[in-house]
């Protein structure tokens, strides 16, 4: 088994992988808890940067996945977060389809609470998407969603990972401005329009119709205007969404209700983090006095086999006598 990740995070089970790093459940020794854990090289200056910036957003919110803790490790670094067992919302897209209009708008709340804290935070975000947005494993209850990889997250002031010209995050989801301007949180607000129509439409962010059944459709345009000084705030969003966000399950009257399961087994507690990472159980030593009564009872067996043996063989002789005395 390998050692322990810089002697803190044992690697557990590998849970996903992307361009900056791969993400592992794992142990973290120093918290004694579950964690996920992602992997990142310092053979690039860029990489390295991220990380430092990955490790300096500590936005404490529900629906935000920030970094807690860090540790290096020859050529690696790792980031801890915490660990949201539901998958993402983009494995729920594949699985379901088109989602629900009234599910579409409760999750986009809970991103909208979270970006509005990253903002208040002076943290623009950079990369909204179904891919970086965890669930927990509510069922089909209401979903909880969190917001997580701040890998191209961005501050006022920092450096720049990307050259001018260059436009950072995935296409399709990347406000035009984001090649010529600094960041703002208005890149996000973008994102946000073209993710409520990629889950209503089940669509690609590149292919999206210009019109749409859902009512949400022309507010999810107005958010993703060209221009960034029309486009509202998180916290806007939020007023001019709130008649669509339901109370209760309406959704479970659909034919097939979305359901978010849980995709990360959680361990066996009382089997201990050494027994997840692949070690073998411990056989625990028995005391002296176990081990004398193991003893005694493998004796008292063995006399008792033996006896019932020449009992056998004492009893096939006398027929023998007999057969031959006839």
């Amino acid at each position: 088994m390998p050692p322990p990740f810089a002697g803190r995070y044992d690697l557990e089970q590998q849970i996903g992988t992307g361009g900056t790093g791969s993400v592992w459940r794992a142990y973290d020794r120093k918290h004694d808890r579950w964690v996920a854990v992602k992997v990142l090289t310092q053979s690039e200056a860029g990489t390295l940067l991220r990380f430092v910036r990955e490790q300096s957003l500590r936005v404490q919110h529900p629906h935000v996945v920030a970094p807690q803790g860090w540790a290096a490790d020859d050529e690696h670094i790792a980031l801890s977060m915490d660990l949201v067992p539901g998958g993402s919302v983009e494995t729920l897209l594949g699985d379901h389809g088109p989602l629900p209009e009234t599910y579409v708008a409760v999750l986009l709340d809970q991103l909208l609470d979270g970006l509005a804290a990253i903002h208040r935070a002076g943290v623009v975000h950079r990369d909204v998407k179904p891919a970086n947005l965890l669930l927990e494993p509510t069922g089909s209850e209401r979903p909880f969603v969190r917001l997580a990889d701040f890998g191209l997250a961005a501050r006022a002031g920092e450096p720049r990972l990307t050259q001018r010209g260059h436009r950072v995050g995935t296409p399709g989801f990347v406000a035009p401005e984001t090649a010529t301007a600094d960041p703002a949180p208005s890149v996000d607000i973008y994102s946000v329009g073209v993710l409520g129509r990629v889950l209503l439409s089940g669509m690609n962010a590149e292919h999206l119709p210009p019109q749409g059944n859902s009512a949400l459709w022309p507010l999810l345009q107005q958010l993703s205007d060209p221009d960034p000084a029309r486009r509202p705030t998180a916290q806007e969003v939020r007023r001019l969404l709130a008649p669509f966000v339901p109370p209760g399950t309406p959704w479970l009257a659909e034919p097939e209700p979305p359901y978010v399961f849980e995709q990360i087994a959680p361990p066996d507690v009382a089997s201990g983090p050494q027994t997840q990472v692949g070690n073998p159980p411990t056989q625990p030593d028995h005391d002296p006095a176990a081990r004398s009564a193991d003893g005694s009872a493998g004796r008292r067996t063995l006399t008792v086999v033996m006896a019932a043996s020449f009992t056998l063989a004492a009893i096939l002789l006398v027929v023998v006598l007999v057969l031959l005395l006839r």
